[in-house]
């Protein structure tokens, strides 16, 4: 299998393969991950359907936390992000996880919740770079980008991202089923996770759907995270959230503003105080 084969296989925008057509016809060796290749991720993968809920979250652990890092996606970012989805609605990911014992210590967040939580900032680091990439304002496309590199972007790097973005109706059509899920918890991961691939275009149409679960898991949840993104997309959306907003919301909107406009007014500075080679005065 050559280095593009994964690329030519992958799958129309409404379609998500089985997860053992992933598993087996990938080439994961060949796939970039945060410290090298994906040889290790088909099992680590497949453990994600153990009946020990302690073997999933350790598999999860490895598993995601060896395709993404510091909101970058890797070559093998996508692959995974496809098997996870194509799992969702198999009972072994919540086995054990919402029964009578899950409330059982140690305490731990659900293989779905924590799978669907992952998905959705996955999807929310690649709309975000969409975003960047499209800006009419260079200067605030540059500070989107200079806020999530430390360097100068790879010309390439955003290849997976725009790969991920492709694929985000068939992903959707996986996350979609669990927004009536019967745990609130999931249903709230769900959303969070499905908001974010709704701004695929062929997606528009079920925004106004999401907009009834965003409203209610405003009416319902204290969650810092999910209330961010809930507020974000109902406003990106073209939606009016002042009637729907908290004294908690309010006061974390504003501290947002107030700590975007101190990192761009720093992020300017250092911008007008580069010439695009060494500084005058070395310090050295």
């Amino acid at each position: 299998m050559t280095e593009n084969n994964g690329r030519r296989r992958s799958p129309g925008p409404g379609a998500l393969p089985h997860r053992r057509v992933l598993l087996n016809d990938t080439d994961w060796a060949s796939l970039a991950t945060v410290c090298g290749t994906g040889e290790s991720l088909p099992a680590a993968l497949a453990r994600l359907l153990d009946p020990d809920p302690a073997v999933r979250a350790d598999a999860a652990g490895k598993a995601l936390g060896e395709v993404t890092h510091q909101n970058t996606l890797y070559e093998a970012t996508v692959p995974v992000a496809l098997y996870v989805a194509s799992i969702l609605d198999e009972p072994g990911v919540s086995a054990g996880d919402f029964g009578p014992e899950a409330d059982m210590p140690p305490p731990r967040r659900p293989t779905l919740v924590r799978l669907l939580r992952w998905l959705g900032d996955t999807a929310y680091d690649a709309d975000d770079a969409d975003d960047a990439d499209d800006a009419d304002d260079a200067d605030d496309a540059c500070l989107a980008i200079a806020e999530r590199r430390c360097c100068e972007p790879d010309p390439h790097e955003n290849e997976e991202m725009r790969a991920f973005r492709d694929l985000r109706p068939a992903i959707f059509s996986a996350v979609r089923p669990l927004l009536d899920h019967h745990s609130a918890d999931v249903r709230e991961a769900a959303f969070v996770a499905a908001a974010p691939l709704a701004e695929h275009p062929l997606l528009a149409e079920r925004r106004s759907e999401l907009a009834g679960h965003a409203r209610h898991l405003l009416a319902t949840s204290a969650d810092r995270r999910s209330r961010d993104r809930a507020l974000d997309a109902l406003k990106a959306w073209g939606h009016d959230t002042n009637d729907l907003e908290n004294p908690s919301d309010v006061a974390a909107r504003e501290r947002y503003a107030r700590l975007r406009a101190e990192r761009y007014a720093r992020l300017r500075a250092e911008r007008s105080g580069w010439d695009g080679g060494y500084s005058k005065h070395p310090p050295f």
